[in-house]
């Protein structure tokens, strides 16, 4: 089964880095967030990613080709024209096709531009921009139990500022970063069905708009809960909440390392 990643927005609201590279290219720790989003899905067996790449898609491409390289020891023999890799014991097993689907293409039009990728089959498909540590395996499971064409991850995101609880003017509690209490919103993490193609008209096509809206309509649209971590990195203050996660080694997505 292939995983999508939608990797070709601008990023406009992350410009201090996006200047330079797309924004699943900014880095947590020293690894793209990219990276860390695979990772994840590496953990629960999925190996083969689609990556949907735009703005600046040669610099995902050139990230993948010099991971690679880096990671092995190489025999060049330029008269030839060959570069032979030779595997050396490296964690990521994983196959990865970049896909260029176009400097402006909308979600669902980069989606559309993965079908002949992805097949006649099941796959997930994911942002570029989030991580979280939902179990793939309960996910899938939730999907394969209802029979219907879309499954999307429901999460109740971090409150954006701390969450205060009073007794008049004394706070007998303070949270930080508590999770909303209300309202589900779309977390992505994807399990889909190839009629969702059927959905998208083209690349104008804005995925959570007129598809998620039809499928929604149709009856075909379910939504698996997810009560654990989840975080997007559309700021750069949410960049910063990701990178003190990773330093202080408690990130809740580094799901391969428990």
């Amino acid at each position: 089964m292939k995983t999508a990643i939608l990797a070709g927005g601008l990023g406009s609201r992350l410009a201090e880095e996006t200047v330079i590279k797309p924004k699943p290219m900014v880095e947590i720790g020293d690894r793209p967030i990219l990276w860390h989003i695979m990772r994840h899905y590496l953990h629960y067996g999925h190996n083969e990613f689609v990556i949907a790449a735009g703005y600046k898609a040669e610099v995902i491409k050139r990230w993948i080709l010099d991971y690679a390289t880096l990671a092995a020891d190489v025999t060049v023999r330029p008269r030839l024209g060959e570069v032979t890799l030779h595997s050396r014991d490296i964690s990521e097993d994983w196959t990865v096709n970049v896909v260029d689907t176009g400097q402006s293409t909308n979600t669902g039009g980069r989606i559309k531009r993965l079908q002949r990728w992805v097949g006649d089959e099941t796959f997930m498909l994911t942002w570029g921009d989030g991580v979280s540590d939902v179990n793939l395996d309960a996910l899938m499971a939730f999907h394969r139990s209802h029979g219907k064409i879309a499954t999307l991850t429901a999460v109740r995101p971090p409150a954006r500022y701390g969450h205060l609880v009073t007794d008049g003017d004394q706070i007998v509690e303070f949270s930080e970063k508590p999770q909303i209490g209300e309202g589900w919103i779309n977390g992505a993490f994807f399990v889909l069905e190839p009629e969702v193609f059927d959905y998208i008209d083209g690349d104008a096509t804005q995925f959570e708009k007129e598809p998620l809206e039809g499928l929604a309509k149709d009856g075909q649209l379910m939504a698996y809960r997810h009560y654990g971590f989840w975080q997007c990195m559309d700021t750069m203050r949410e960049k910063h909440i990701l990178e003190e996660l990773w330093r202080s080694e408690s990130a809740p997505w580094m799901t391969w390392e428990k």
